[in-house]
């Protein structure tokens, strides 16, 4: 049996943090219910791929999931989320507290309905203080936390191509609510779980914050390179580039006699990762030179028989196309409808004994599932139909079944 194959979520999340975060309960077994409005979310069209427009980032972030298409601002629909709340375990939303008060997903409004409910919201700023009520996206956290500064150029701050705040705080959501799960099991308690952009991004720099503090070092932006270790940085090679790091003294000594400068190694400049950071550029200088006159696969060759952590600059589509990445596991396969091959979706970031291939269903078409859910929670089929006729739910396999019968 799947790990959390008992448990029912509710996801009512949007983008990428909360719907990541569902996505791990899904990945692990848990039933995920997508509740989004009639004619599907917003969230659905970006980076488009399928014949119908969903996009990329909703094909990954929604597998394995079911779909609820509701209006829930109508009467009838408000009376369904509140039907369903009462059979699930776990709602996730992502809104500042205001919002989630207006749509009666609080935690508060939804323990009246199931008082052992476990409410999982993922905001920008977290529940506390002025920035509460603010709404935000991955890269203004990037921003504020620092790390957009440190990671440009000085005239150019330059946030990650990954949004590995949103998908961070998504993770933090899911370890919140495994646990939460785990006091529910020990004291039938529930419990309101909160995870913040804002949280995810302090503490992904947080080493940084704590040395300005400490030391009133104020660092200037370093780019690629790394001001804690060196070389540490990409490099040029004859047919593309690669990544670098050194760390250690150890592996600095053996770097330094890969690119035949074993004096280096005695250089005071160069005697702790510290240091090697200061002085950078001059081992930066050194490494380019050497990997200019080297194929990438040379130089990764060379420098892993040395034992130094390297890897080619790859695009995306470089990446996938790598038959050693694909034999590690990372990417599961699913064939998405509307899509003429079969997709290169993550697979759960950590493996299970219990658990096989995680990736089991592609995501769902807006309302495939409504019949279903309804169902479940004691609607006719009469009543699905009605309800969809005035535009309540959108139950598209329903009513193309009743015109076809007609």
């Amino acid at each position: 049996m799947p790990v959390l194959g008992d448990l029912r979520v509710l996801d009512f999340s949007r983008y990428i943090a909360g719907p990541y975060c569902a996505s791990v309960l899904g990945d692990l077994g848990a039933e995920v219910v997508r509740i989004e409005p009639v004619g599907g979310g917003e969230d659905r069209r970006l980076i488009p791929v399928t014949d119908d427009g969903d996009g990329a980032l909703f094909l990954q972030l929604n597998r394995n999931k079911k779909s609820l298409a509701v209006d829930a601002a109508s009467s009838e629909g408000r009376q369904i989320v509140e039907r369903l709340t009462c059979t699930a375990d776990v709602v996730i939303t992502n809104m500042p507290v205001g919002t989630l008060k207006r749509h009666g997903l609080d935690y508060e409004t939804l323990r009246r309905l199931k008082p052992d409910i476990i409410a999982t919201n993922l905001s920008a700023f977290g529940p506390k203080g002025p920035l509460g009520g603010r709404t935000g996206f991955d890269a203004v956290a990037q921003a504020v936390s620092g790390a957009a500064y440190l990671g440009g150029s000085p005239s150019r701050p330059s946030r990650a191509a990954s949004s590995y705040v949103d998908y961070g705080t998504g993770l933090a959501g899911a370890v919140g609510t495994l646990a939460a799960i785990i006091h529910r099991l020990k004291t039938g308690e529930g419990q309101n779980v909160q995870a913040s952009l804002l949280a995810t991004a302090f503490t992904f720099i947080n080493a940084a914050h704590i040395e300005a503090a400490v030391k009133g070092t104020d660092r200037r932006p370093y780019g690629n390179r790394s001001p804690n270790s060196a070389p540490s940085d990409f490099f040029p090679t004859l047919d593309g580039a690669i990544a670098v790091q050194v760390v250690g003294n150890p592996m600095f000594r053996r770097w330094a006699r890969l690119m035949d400068r074993p004096e280096l190694a005695r250089d005071p400049r160069f005697d702790s990762d510290a240091a090697r950071g200061q002085n950078g550029l001059a081992l930066s200088r050194v490494m380019r030179k050497w990997t200019k006159t080297r194929t990438t696969a040379q130089a990764i060759e060379q420098l892993g028989r040395a034992g130094i952590p390297s890897g080619p600059v790859y695009s995306p589509h470089q990446a996938i196309g790598d038959p050693d990445i694909m034999e590690s596991g990372v990417l599961g396969t699913v064939s998405q409808p509307g899509v003429g091959t079969a997709l290169p979706i993550a697979n759960l970031l950590v493996q299970l004994q219990s658990i096989g291939q995680s990736v089991r269903a592609p995501a769902p078409s807006a309302g495939q599932h409504t019949a279903q859910v309804l169902r479940a929670i004691g609607y006719s089929d009469e009543e699905i139909a009605h309800l969809a006729r005035k535009g309540c739910v959108g139950a598209p396999e329903l009513l193309h079944r009743e015109s076809t019968e007609a």
